[in-house]
């Protein structure tokens, strides 16, 4: 049933098995919803019809703009790149401090307003000259299928594809994703069972899970981004020990990004992240033996710069999305000392900027 005529027809999603009592379970992420006839899972956008998983936003957008790849954010991935970059509606998640919650939290599919096919996107994304493509804005787990078969037409026409994701997935739906993805960056929200479960609504096992995968049964570039909220994921003690664990059990060159929260949605009572706390907080990843530590929605030339591991001199030089020197040379290694910066690099830097540029599909 895969639409073929303008996405009038239902696609009939994976990752489900129909159960003995009438119902069907989702496999896709680690809250296994238990759905009946006509019943939405939590994300909202997976439903049983006739007794099938429908995926309800499959060729659907909330909208597409050219982003530079520094904002999803990914440092060391065709640095100076531009990425076209679009979302749908729900998300697995219940973030109280939802910064996108407009899209993710929607229920109103009228908000959808792009209808796109895969061909489509893929070719609008090479006629717009990105380097990739990305899934965000809401969680692409959730409609992984749709993700999975755009990611298919940009490989025909040498176009990457990068999933912002929080990485909330089950093991039967990790493999097929991630197959088809070039890069992720995954939001490790904090560090303890107690913040996901009181914050995200989630868990935080599945996602060091998604991250161990990443880095032991794939060759998808990836990058972590956590999000500083004053008084609930911030303090020292829960800083060294994510620290720690990515050390040891991912790596020190897997780039790690610390940023600024702002009040928002159902988080109103909790003030701006001070920028002092995620330049201590990089201080910490970095005592930790973790080479690329960066900071993020605060103007911070020091924790936007790339620097070699090796020799510490300069490599990439960002001021917000603008890019300064660049001292890198045989695509990945220090200018100065030749030491080999881990990443995906041209020989040269793009150009894109900080600019941000709509586009509608309706044009290709």
């Amino acid at each position: 049933m895969r639409q073929a005529n303008h996405f009038l027809e239902p696609y009939v999603g994976r990752y489900w098995k129909k159960l003995e009592d009438g119902r069907i379970l989702c496999e896709l992420c680690p809250r296994y919803c238990h759905l009946a006839e006509g019943q939405r899972g939590f994300c909202f956008v997976r439903q049983n019809v006739g007794g099938q998983m429908i995926l309800t936003t499959y060729g659907r957008s909330s909208g597409f703009c050219i982003d530079p790849v520094e904002k999803k954010p990914l440092n060391h991935f065709y640095p100076g790149s531009s990425i076209l970059s679009f979302g749908t509606a729900g998300c697995n998640l219940g973030c109280k401090f939802c910064q996108n919650w407009d899209i993710s939290k929607s229920r109103e599919f009228d908000r959808l307003t792009d209808q796109a096919s895969p061909e489509k996107i893929a070719r609008a994304a090479k006629a717009l000259k990105c380097k990739s493509v990305a899934f965000t804005y809401n969680d692409p787990v959730i409609f992984a299928e749709y993700a999975i078969d755009i990611a298919k037409e940009c490989h025909k026409l040498g176009v990457k594809t990068v999933a912002v994701t929080a990485g909330y997935m089950t093991d039967k739906s990790r493999p097929e994703f991630y197959k088809y993805m070039d890069a992720a960056n995954v939001d490790l929200k904090g560090f303890t069972e107690e913040f996901y479960r009181d914050i995200t609504l989630g868990a935080l096992q599945p996602v060091l899970d998604t991250l161990v995968y990443l880095k032991r049964e794939t060759n998808v570039w990836f990058e972590i981004t956590t999000l500083l909220i004053p008084g609930l994921n911030d303090s020292d003690q829960e800083i060294h020990a994510m620290s720690e664990w990515i050390a040891r059990e991912i790596g020190v060159d897997v780039p790690l990004h610390f940023t600024a929260f702002h009040p928002d949605f159902r988080m109103l009572d909790k003030p701006n992240t001070p920028p002092a706390t995620l330049k201590r907080a990089r201080k910490i990843a970095l005592s930790k033996g973790l080479r690329y530590v960066y900071t993020g929605n605060v103007h911070d030339p020091e924790g936007s710069n790339t620097y070699c591991h090796s020799c510490g001199k300069l490599l990439i030089e960002r001021d917000w999305y603008q890019l300064g020197a660049y001292n890198l040379k045989n695509k990945n290694q220090c200018a100065h000392c030749g030491a080999v910066c881990q990443g995906h690099f041209d020989e040269r830097p793009g150009t894109w900027g900080p600019r941000r540029q709509p586009v509608r599909l309706a044009d290709f």
